[in-house]
């Protein structure tokens, strides 16, 4: 395999958090390269109405989004890779590299930003009906269920923060468990227990999410855990919460990560326990996992990248000036 040139930094990842990376990156001179995947633009490529991220009082669709956030970072001169990494191999401070097939591309730093997934029910109509009133985000598309009679699916705090959030919006909201006993936190089950509009049904399975004539969820199949009776639930929409699976099996081994697999980083920073290797994004969030804080993390993670890259940490406020900031990169330190 023949080594690249060594690249200021490469992000992994293709989501809201590595194009701000790369956006940030690319103002400071860093020419940063970006391995965004097949599956650019992360879970956004798979919503619809986005009405809760700044700068857009209409509203955006998801994908055209993405697409604003990519060109913003292209016209500062990011470089693309719509192609999914093989592996990583990463070092405390040296050279850290990235393979693609037969190519090793090394870098002095790397953002990882590979993002996280939605754990899914794997049921028929659930990805069918994604975005047609199938929903894995509560925050994102609670209000446009006004009015209307919605299920959450899930047991958890998540389970509950949904169910909570969204029956502000819905007429009734309906909280279905496999299980009699809830595993959410007493605190988190006794609020949702307090809004009037939230019933409770276990244990029941859902088994099937069914169109209605015009294409939207109509029915939801439930069938009981104990005694195999099926049901059918009229629901405009159904929020299925139960957690999310970080996309960190890139770096699985190489850098520091919680039970659950999301990376960790140092409080107040990006900086994961390499250094050199910053973690951004849904990637080390269980807690918000929103579009604006991944943006926000992105951010931090070119600034802290950049940081390391130079003798002399800049001023953010150089960033809000027309072009960025000239850099000069120093070595690397340790080198």
């Amino acid at each position: 395999m023949e080594a690249k040139k060594t690249e200021n930094v490469i992000i992994v990842g293709g989501g809201p958090a590595g194009y701000t990376a790369a956006l940030y990156t690319s103002r400071a001179n860093l020419e940063p390269l970006v391995f965004e995947g097949f599956r650019w633009g992360g879970q956004l490529q798979n919503t619809t109405d986005v009405e809760n991220y700044p700068g857009y009082p209409e509203g955006v669709m998801g994908p055209e989004m993405m697409n604003e956030f990519r060109a913003q970072a292209e016209r500062f001169g990011t470089r693309f890779v719509t192609d999914d990494v093989d592996r990583l191999e990463l070092s405390d401070g040296g050279t850290q590299r990235v393979f693609l097939g037969d190519d090793v591309y090394e870098a002095k730093t790397v953002i990882l930003a590979m993002g996280a997934d939605p754990r899914r029910l794997g049921i028929p109509g659930e990805i069918e009906l994604s975005g047609r009133g199938v929903s894995t985000c509560g925050v994102c598309d609670g209000a446009f269920f006004k009015g209307q009679n919605v299920i959450v699916v899930g047991g958890g705090d998540s389970a509950m923060e949904d169910s909570i959030f969204i029956s502000k919006y819905a007429n009734d909201l309906t909280s279905v468990h496999r299980r009699d006993e809830y595993r959410a936190s007493k605190i988190m089950l006794y609020r949702a227990r307090q809004q009037p509009n939230i019933s409770f049904k276990t244990p029941y399975v859902p088994e099937e999410f069914v169109a209605g004539e015009d294409g939207k969820l109509a029915k939801v199949l439930l069938r009981n855990a104990d005694t195999g009776e099926a049901e059918e639930l009229d629901a405009d929409g159904a929020f299925v919460a139960i957690g999310h699976i970080p996309r960190s099996e890139l770096v699985t081994g190489q850098v520091d990560a919680d039970e659950d697999g999301y990376v960790k980083v140092q409080a107040g920073s990006t900086q994961t326990n390499l250094a050199g290797v910053f973690a951004v994004g849904d990637l080390v969030d269980r807690t918000y996992r929103q579009a604006v804080t991944a943006a926000g993390t992105g951010c931090m993670g070119a600034l802290d990248a950049e940081w390391y890259l130079r003798d002399t940490p800049p001023s953010p406020e150089a960033h809000w000036q027309r072009g960025g900031e000239p850099v000069e990169i120093a070595p690397t330190p340790g080198s």
